[in-house]
């Protein structure tokens, strides 16, 4: 009897870790998918910050739950071989016009230098962005930058603009 009550407890431990486990599997899709439109999200790729797929898609996106650096996003291929080149600190070439959706905003992140996407302590940058709900597209030519605001406090301005990474920023709402 006393064995099978061990037993019992044991299973009982460990069927509340599998769903606690798929608990926060759950949380972390919901976090993704609130980056994005349900037309986008409801086939998208699902994967966390480590890689792990915790949903696979059918559509050309994939959602991420936020990070310490930035929210919630999901972005079609063009956008997440760029964030891969920024991290790798390599060149990029945009080749073709590409949406990235981020309209959970930055949440807890600590947001990024509007100028330089390597700084070494970004909160505390003199150009410091952290924005609401935003999307942000990438141009094959980035001479249609030239001549659009650098400045976070409009609407519509340019991140990033003297690097490989510059893309446009549009504004979908004030920050909470």
């Amino acid at each position: 009897m006393k064995r099978q009550l061990t037993q019992l407890t044991l299973a009982i431990g460990m069927l509340g870790a599998c769903q606690a486990i798929a608990g926060d599997k759950e949380a972390l899709i919901a976090e993704a998918e609130s980056a994005a439109p349900l037309s986008v999200t409801a086939n998208a790729t699902i994967m966390a910050t480590d890689g792990t797929v915790l949903r696979e898609g059918s559509n050309n996106y994939t959602c991420y739950p936020g990070q310490e650096v930035i929210g919630p996003m999901c972005n079609p291929p063009q956008w997440d071989a760029l964030i891969g080149a920024l991290g790798n600190k390599e060149e990029y070439d945009v080749t073709e016009i590409s949406v990235s959706y981020m309209l959970a905003g930055e949440g807890e992140a600590l947001g990024v230098s509007n100028s330089d996407p390597h700084h070494p302590d970004p909160a505390n940058a003199e150009d410091h962005v952290k924005e609401g709900p935003h999307l942000m597209i990438l141009v094959p030519d980035n001479s249609v930058l030239e001549g659009m605001s650098r400045n976070p406090n409009d609407p519509v301005y340019v991140m990033w603009g003297d690097t490989p990474y510059a893309h446009i920023m549009i504004k979908i709402a004030e920050d909470d």
